[in-house]
């Protein structure tokens, strides 16, 4: 008898749970902008069960260009409430898959900073115009080459409110355009990495200081380049390696830093917006018919 008492006492509150679970659904699109002649396909999620406009945070991708990487990322911070917009640097249909190709396309955009700044412009635009971004609550996050490119368009003087870079490159040919810098940097780097050696931490420190930026860099030892990535192996010897601990420490970087530079978590309110279509788009995009729903964690 007091099994099923208990049985009909809680059968209500686990539907309404059901019930609040199937509502928060991440809507993930594939939309198609334009840098110039450059046709790029980026990759938005969000989640609907938020009502109104939220922060933005832009996701630069890594030297294998917009990959599954990438938009798992961007997943995750739509799931922390965010309109996340992975941005395509290399323009629609070019992957790379192998080093060769991936290290080509760098070399693009890393031997023409204007290009790799005005490329990441197109993309913050196109993120800001979303109707439910907060066009002056946008940050943005890079991974490895991703983290190079948000450096670089902090650099230009873009309206971010803040940059995070995981085990980005952190030189450049204009140091002096950190000046230009308007909102916060944070930099999550791996202690051992061999591709950004201390005497290149020793000058992107010389340059935050020079400038007066707001900026913070914690150093995760034990770490080398790619450290968030699993696709990088566990073979630290190999200059690129996974590290699951320092993985989970500059994730929760990143979420105490965007806690500084937004005045409200975006989960504050969860009431359900209307389903995704072509309006949520801004002018001059795509939405590319394929969509993928996944309940809310």
């Amino acid at each position: 008898m007091k099994h099923t008492l208990l049985a009909v006492l809680t059968a209500p509150i686990a539907a309404l749970l059901l019930s609040t679970h199937a509502l928060a659904v991440v809507r993930t699109q594939v939309v198609e902008y334009k840098h110039g002649d450059a046709v790029l396909e980026g990759y938005l999620a969000y989640d609907d069960a938020i009502q109104g406009k939220r922060p933005g945070v832009l996701v630069a991708h890594a030297w294998m260009g917009l990959d599954n990487y990438a938009k798992q990322r961007t997943e995750q911070l739509a799931k922390l409430g965010y309109v996340a917009f992975a941005i395509d640097m290399y323009g629609k249909g070019i992957r790379p898959n192998n080093p060769k190709d991936a290290g080509a396309q760098t070399t693009i955009y890393r031997s023409n900073r204007s290009l790799m700044r005005d490329r990441a412009k197109a993309g913050l635009t196109t993120l800001q115009q979303h109707p439910l971004v907060q066009p002056n609550q946008v940050a943005a996050i890079g991974y490895c080459f991703g983290g190079g490119v948000v450096l670089e368009l902090a650099r230009s003087g873009a309206p971010v409110a803040g940059v995070v870079s995981f085990h980005g490159n952190l030189d450049t040919p204009n140091l002096a355009d950190a000046q230009n810098i308007r909102g916060k940097v944070l930099v999550l780097h791996g202690a051992d990495d061999p591709y950004v050696p201390p005497e290149q931490v020793a000058a992107f420190e010389g340059e935050m200081r020079k400038a007066d930026v707001d900026w913070q860099l914690v150093s995760y030892g034990n770490a080398v380049h790619s450290f968030t990535i699993p696709e990088a192996g566990n073979d630290p010897s190999k200059g690129a390696a996974y590290n699951p601990v320092a993985d989970r420490r500059s994730f929760a970087a990143m979420q105490q830093f965007f806690a500084e530079l937004f005045s409200r978590s975006p989960k504050a309110s969860s009431q359900p917006t209307p389903s995704s279509d072509s309006r949520l788009l801004p002018p001059k995009t795509r939405l590319i018919p394929r969509m993928i729903n996944r309940p809310a964690q």
